[in-house]
Parts: C-alpha cells; sequence; structure tokens
C-alpha cells in the first residue's frame, strides 16, 4: 500500500519543506545540547518560537496555539518531513504535544492562554507528573492527595519517572481528590509550577550514564496550590489522562517508524544471521508503515478505530526493541563500548538517535513503556479488537 495525497497535501509539504530550507538552524548554532526533555538552549526556543510564529509548530492547532487548522494528511505530512531531515520536533515533547494540547483541549481560557501558549512559545516548559513508585501503568492506583483548603489544593506525595521535572516550570500533576471514589473517579489534574514551596525534584542517573539525568523523583511536601490551577472538572482527571495520552499516541507509530529506518541505514549485516535479520527489520519497517497509513487513511475519511492504535502502538514498540536488539548482538563487544556514535550527526535531532548501540538498544525499552505499556496495549487488543472476555 502507497499512499498518494493530493496537490494540496503535497503543497502543503513543499511550502514547510522550503521554510525548513530557509529557517533551520546551523550546527554552529546548536552547540549547547539539551540535557533533559524540559531543558530547552536559547537556540531551540527561538526555533520553537519560529515554529509557532509561522503555524509550523503543531499544524492541526488554530494559528493562535501555533498552527493553521492543518487536514489529518497535512500534519502527517508535516511529520514525515521532520522524521526525513531527522529534525526533532520539539526539545519539549511533554510541555508540547501532551500538555499544552491537553490544556487546549481541557483547560480554561485562562489556563490556555497563562501556561499552554508559553510552553508553545518557548517561554516556558513543562513535564508530565502521572506515575509513581506504586503507580506506574496502572494510573487508577495513584496516592499523591490533594485536599481543597479554601483557595488552594494542598498536594502531599510523591511522583517518579517524571521526565525532565528538575528543567521544568511546572508540571502537570494528576492527583487523588476523592480518596472514597472509585479509584479512576477520585483524581484530578493540576497544574503545579516546580517553584512552589514543598516541591522538591531529585533527578536520577539512567542506565545509559550517570550524566544522564532526564528522570526524576518528586516530592510534594504541604504544597499550598492555588484552585484556580485545577484543569477540568474537579474529580474528573480521568478523562484529562485518556485526552493527554491520544495525545501522545497520535501517530506515535510514525516514531517508531523513523528510528528502526535509522537502524536500517546504520546498522551492517555481515554474516546469513545477520543479513536475515536485517531483511527482517525491513519488512518489520514495511508492516509498520502498511499498518500506520491504513489507519491513517481511516481517519483521513472520519472513522474512529481507537483500538486499532493500540495495534500499531504496541507492533512498532517491539519491532523497534527487537531491531535495535539485531544490531547491538551483531556489532558485538563493539556494541557495548560507550559512549560512542553509530549514525551520521544530525544537530537538529535528540544526540541518542545515533548515539552507541547499547545506548539505542536500552533507550528502545522506552517505546514499550512510555504511551502505554505493551501489556496495556494487548490487553485492549484483546478485549476491544479481538473481543475476548476479561478473565476473572
Amino acid at each position: 500500500m502507497q499512499l498518494s495525497f493530493d496537490p494540496e497535501v503535497e503543497s502543503f509539504r513543499d511550502e514547510f519543506s522550503a521554510f525548513l530550507d530557509a529557517n533551520l538552524p546551523t550546527e554552529a548554532e546548536t552547540l549547547e545540547r539539551p540535557r533533559s526533555v524540559s531543558h530547552m538552549p536559547d537556540w531551540a526556543r527561538r526555533w520553537q518560537r519560529l515554529l509557532f510564529d509561522n503555524g509550523w509548530l503543531l499544524p492541526a492547532q488554530p494559528p493562535e496555539f501555533g498552527g493553521r487548522n492543518a487536514s489529518i494528511l497535512q500534519q502527517f505530512v508535516h511529520l514525515e518531513e521532520l522524521c526525513n531531515r531527522r529534525i526533532y520536533h520539539s526539545f519539549n515533547p511533554q510541555g508540547v504535544n501532551i500538555i499544552a494540547a491537553s490544556l487546549i483541549s481541557f483547560g480554561s481560557d485562562e489556563q490556555k492562554h497563562r501556561w499552554a501558549v508559553p510552553v508553545l512559545k518557548g517561554e516556558k516548559t513543562a513535564s508530565l507528573g502521572m506515575s509513581e513508585p506504586s503507580a506506574g501503568s496502572d494510573l487508577a492506583s495513584l496516592r499523591t492527595r490533594a485536599v481543597r483548603d479554601g483557595d488552594y489544593f494542598v498536594v502531599n506525595g510523591q511522583k517518579v519517572w517524571t521526565s525532565g521535572a528538575h528543567d521544568a516550570d511546572f508540571l502537570l500533576t494528576f492527583v487523588r481528590t476523592d480518596p472514597d471514589a472509585p479509584k479512576h473517579k477520585g483524581i484530578s489534574v493540576l497544574i503545579i509550577p516546580t517553584d512552589l514551596p514543598g516541591v522538591v525534584c531529585r533527578p536520577f542517573a539512567s542506565i545509559c550514564g550517570v550524566e544522564d539525568k532526564d528522570f526524576n523523583e518528586v516530592f510534594f511536601t504541604d504544597v499550598r496550590v492555588p484552585a484556580e490551577n485545577l484543569v477540568g472538572p474537579l474529580n474528573g482527571g480521568w478523562g484529562v489522562a485518556n485526552g493527554s495520552l491520544g495525545h501522545e499516541r497520535t501517530m506515535m507509530w510514525l516514531g517508531f517508524a523513523d528510528r528502526i529506518a535509522n537502524m536500517i541505514g546504520d546498522f551492517e549485516p555481515h554474516t546469513p544471521l545477520e543479513k536475515d535479520q536485517y531483511a527482517a527489520m525491513i519488512m518489520d519497517y514495511q508492516a509498520l508503515r502498511l499498518m500506520g497509513s491504513s489507519g491513517l487513511a481511516k481517519a483521513a475519511r472520519g472513522e474512529s478505530d481507537v483500538a486499532s492504535v493500540s495495534v500499531v502502538k504496541l507492533f512498532g514498540s517491539e519491532a523497534e526493541l527487537r531491531a535495535s536488539e539485531y544490531a547491538l548482538t551483531a556489532a558485538g563487544s563493539d556494541g557495548l563500548v560507550h559512549p560512542s556514535s553509530t549514525g551520521p550527526y544530525a544537530h537538529m535531532n535528540l544526540d541518542h538517535y545515533f548515539a552507541s548501540w547499547f545506548e539505542r538498544h536500552a533507550r528502545s525499552f522506552s517505546g514499550t513503556i512510555a504511551g502505554g505499556t505493551s501489556e496495556i496495549q494487548r490487553n485492549i487488543i484483546a478485549q476491544q479488537v479481538l473481543g475476548l472476555p476479561r478473565a476473572k
């Protein structure tokens, strides 16, 4: 299956491509590298503001939110152009693609312009406060409490794996506001600035190195959050959560396909087994694009098939994991040399996209977790796609 686009979509692509040709920062301008998903060097902030001002940041949104009311197919070619050029969409990806998009969907007008627009313009950065030590994939089990006290909520609890929290200006935080309600009905969402008294962010290193400090533990101790920072209805956080993850999953398959394509370009097979594995990588890549394109065509026709998104997400994340394992295994002991470079440097991309095979494989596991774990995706597919009963 090969997608073809009408002249209007191709004209949209050409306009964006010309914009990139004329405005892309040079390698010399991007020497300072982002240190977390909520750290944006000055050049990245300027670049994002330029995208915003010209309607190329979130094309699906209206101009006031950095877009141009683009169709689903126009959104696709926008992302495809970025992938083809190895350009990372935003160096505050959670802030732009999940948090700002969620505030536009669920926030008040004041919240949209006070919190979402500054993130979109690169003036503020934001991180997502969902996971907890006892509530990773099971958001409904979260324990961080928020108790109403006059014009404030008083927040106590802990988050973990909060990417970029130590560099973020605020956290979109999921809290329990009704401990007596069923688990998924007692959750609310608060905008919590990280400079409020009682908020402590503690970054910790990942498997990729002691200096790779993106993950955080975040502690809330009697943090007084203005009640006006409540996003959506009180105890209505479950709907906001589903919307937030929906923003994260939109065309997520294209990111998996992009990274697999990079590995196909960077991996050089030698033995018969490695050549078979290389062929499997290519077949997985083509299958992923086929399934993703089929879903895209349905969306363009206005057909809703939410459950099938789980099929593509599951396949794409697992295919990336397999591909990186093939490459690491084929490299042998050289694949464990870290840090090192295994692909062409792309100054507008994340450095780990062309890092050591060890790091590329280690990071590929996150795709099977972020946006809904593989286990959760299999449950959705079993129940909503295949119609299988729940286990008793």
